[in-house]
């Protein structure tokens, strides 16, 4: 803790900026991690228990009502939705082909869904990129602003130089120790989101063939 007092008494306007900086992006990349671990946690949850529930229910109102209750995080609800869904008779989107309009309706509320379990990964990713070339500035910089002082002061020797220097080093440590969990965090969410993905699409795809069906039983026989 002395070293890192020493290190931010003796830096400037630049490298406490670099070190604050820092902060807010760790600060910010384990709020993101320990949320979005939550919330994938809890859908691949719901996704597991409310799937089979809504396929085992009598009708499309008990399957509705076992959705409901399962799906926590609303992201097997708003398919279900668009698949049910009527279109206005005056818009342009009714004038197509039903299982055009069912198709187009299912994609959309999948691509809402998929941009929920996807909020925080840019943040993530960029956390990750640029948080050792911060570290780096910062210690170029700290690296440079001791040479300065020890050249102001006259004389050179190894004691002068080896402890501001080594505690510029630590701005790359810090760098780094900011990047790794993100990257981590990145790989294994996106991994997490990629299964929830395949879940949705086969949950929408059977949706689409389940209403193409009752489409084409209630369509009445064509007589000759």
């Amino acid at each position: 803790m002395g070293g890192l007092a020493t290190f931010w008494g003796q830096g400037d306007a630049v490298t406490r900026s670099v070190a604050a900086l820092l902060l807010l992006m760790s600060i910010s990349a384990w709020v993101l991690i320990f949320w979005k671990g939550w919330l994938l946690r809890r859908v691949r949850s719901d996704i597991a228990r409310a799937v089979p529930a809504f396929w085992a229910a009598a009708d499309l109102q008990a399957a509705r009502t076992q959705l409901a209750a399962f799906d926590r995080e609303q992201v097997l609800t708003p398919l279900l939705s668009a698949a049910t869904a009527q279109p206005n008779a005056r818009t342009l989107e009714a004038h197509g082909q039903r299982v055009s309009q069912l198709t187009r309706r299912l994609r959309d509320a999948l691509h809402a869904v998929l941009r929920q379990l996807q909020f925080g990964q840019v943040v993530l990713a960029s956390i990750g990129s640029t948080a050792p070339f911060i570290g780096l500035f910062g210690t170029v910089w700290g690296i440079y602003h001791a040479l300065v002082s020890i050249a102001s002061a006259g004389t050179i020797t190894i004691e002068r130089v080896s402890g501001p220097v080594g505690e510029a080093l630590v701005m790359t440590a810090a760098g780094l120790a900011v990047a790794i969990p993100a990257v981590l965090a990145f790989n294994i969410f996106g991994k997490m989101v990629g299964a929830c993905e395949a879940e949705l699409e086969g949950f929408a795809h059977d949706l689409r063939e389940m209403q193409t069906d009752t489409d084409i039983n209630a369509t009445p026989a064509r007589r000759d």
